[in-house]
Parts: C-alpha cells; sequence; structure tokens
C-alpha cells in the first residue's frame, strides 16, 4: 500500500510539477489518468525514490521516503523510457537488473529469470540480442526486469506507448495477472488501458488530483455533457475540429459526437458518456475552473 499526503513538487522559479496531492494505493491496479504534462511522472519518480517532494509526506508499506532503500526493495519501476543494452541478450540483460538489484544466488536468479521470460512470453527470444527486438519486445522485456525480486509494489510509466494493438493486450494482461495480490499504478493518457484492467482511476491535471473513484465515476462525469449530431459533410468541413471528439461515417452523412455543458449546433440529441467521454468531460470542466 502507499500512501500520498499533501505532496508538492515545486522547481526553480516557482514553477510546480505537483501541487497537494493526496492519494491511497491499495492492492490491485490504479489508473493514473492524465494528459500529458499533467505531472504523472513526476508523482511515479517521487514514489520509485528517484526525485525528492518539496513538501508532504509518502509511506511505502508503512515506510517513509526518508528510507530509501528499504523503499527501493518492495517496488518494480518501468520507466516510459529505460535504459537498454543492445548488445546484451534478453537473458543476459535480465541477468544483469538481478544481479544489479542484490540477487546473489546466480541459481536462483537464472530460475527467476526464466520464469518471468515465460511469464512476459520472450523464453523464445531469451538468447537474442536486445538490439533485434520489436519495441514491443523491449517493453515486455522492461516489464520482466522490473517484476525481478517480486516486487510488493509495481510503477509502470505509459507502458503501452508505440505498441501495436495486440501488444498492448498482451502487455495489459501482464499487469493484471501480477496485480491480483499486489500493487501496480499504471500512468498512461489512453483511457483504453485502464478500462478493463483497473479497479480505481486517479486523474491529474496541470499537477493537481483532479479526480479519485471507480471507472464508474468517472463515467458519471460526462452525464448531461455528450451530445451527438448527424451532418452532412459540407456541414461537417465548416466545423471546428477541436470541437468534435470522434465522428463516424452513416448514410446520412457523419455522425459527430461532442463534449460541453449545452447542444453544440442545432439538432443535436444528448448521448450516454463512455468513459472516455467523462474523462474528457472533466478535463474540460478543470481547465474552465
Amino acid at each position: 500500500m502507499i500512501t500520498i499526503e499533501h505532496l508538492s513538487k515545486t522547481y526553480r522559479k516557482g514553477a510546480w510539477a505537483l501541487l497537494d496531492v493526496s492519494l491511497q494505493l491499495d492492492k490491485g491496479m490504479t489508473g493514473l489518468l492524465g494528459p500529458n504534462g499533467a505531472g504523472k511522472t513526476t508523482l511515479m519518480r517521487i514514489l520509485a525514490t528517484l526525485l525528492t517532494p518539496t513538501s508532504g509526506q509518502v509511506r511505502v508499506n508503512g515506510i517513509s521516503l526518508g528510507r530509501p532503500e528499504e523503499i527501493r526493495q518492495m517496488i518494480g519501476y518501468l520507466p516510459q523510457h529505460f535504459h537498454i543494452y543492445p548488445q546484451l541478450t534478453g537473458r543476459d540483460y535480465l541477468d544483469y537488473v538481478a544481479a544489479m538489484k542484490g540477487i546473489t544466488d546466480r541459481s536462483a536468479r537464472l530460475k527467476e529469470i526464466s520464469r518471468l521470460l515465460e511469464m512476459v512470453n520472450l523464453q523464445e527470444k531469451a538468447d537474442k540480442k536486445v538490439r533485434t527486438y520489436s519495441g514491443g519486445m523491449k517493453q515486455r522485456l522492461g516489464i520482466a526486469q522490473a517484476l525481478l525480486g517480486s516486487p510488493d509494489i509495481l510503477i509502470v510509466d505509459e507502458p503501452t506507448s508505440g505498441l501495436d494493438p495486440q501488444e498492448r493486450v498482451r502487455f495489459r494482461n501482464v499487469l493484471t495477472r501480477f496485480s491480483i495480490d499486489r500493487t501496480v499504478l499504471l500512468s498512461t493518457h489512453i483511457v483504453a488501458d485502464i478500462e478493463s484492467n483497473c479497479r480505481r482511476i486517479a486523474v491529474m491535471n496541470k499537477g493537481r488530483l483532479a479526480m479519485n473513484g471507480s471507472l464508474a465515476e468517472l463515467q458519471a462525469c460526462g452525464k448531461g455533457q455528450v451530445w451527438e449530431a448527424v451532418m452532412s459533410h459540407e456541414e461537417f468541413a465548416l466545423m471546428d475540429p477541436m470541437s468534435v471528439v470522434s465522428t463516424r461515417t452513416v448514410p446520412e452523412g457523419v455522425l459527430c459526437r461532442f463534449i460541453g455543458a449545452a447542444a453544440p449546433v442545432t439538432g443535436a440529441f444528448p448521448a450516454d458518456p463512455t468513459l472516455e467521454d467523462g474523462y474528457l468531460s472533466l478535463l474540460r470542466r478543470d481547465r474552465h475552473a
């Protein structure tokens, strides 16, 4: 469990990346959702003891950030961009990382590496050079290194960025299996990454915590805020593209979907919100607050 209380991070000249963030992360997977620049990576780097907060408290299984070595023994961390040695094989890379993590028993180390390679479906490529891996394979190798030592807590930052749909599904399934009896924090700006896997969602925007709750609560943020209208191709060509969140071609023209407090065009009708609609509605309200 991770407890975050009134956490802030301010840089020189008063620019802040986090402002008074309070959050509790229990067992299971929590999605950390927010646009680029919302403060997600800053928060995760603080939790991983790679960055010192300006103020506030963090406790990982009851241990404060003042004891970073103990916390690092409990946390597996996969940053958005992680260093990998292209000249090593996948197996040798994991062996190197395991040794760096203090797993000194070579027999036990190799046994765990084989187990993790199978978990992330890389056993057939384990003895190939990492430079030959696809982007998805490198991400799966990254999650394997984060899982070395069976940490109680896993923190992953934008793990599906750049992956094809099949790789994204496979990656999410690995995280879901791991989160059954552990705490997982999954940072993303892709709503689909959390829709079928996360028990709870925390939404960040402009360094603040905009929402913390269930998927149903986030979806409800879009109630009364979603509209659809069928427009001719000529009418659609005159629309401000920033006002339309999705489109679909229909026999009558283009079915447009909008987010807003009032009907955006004549003939628009209310629509049931999706999870993404709720997220966009929340960001819109937060932007205008």
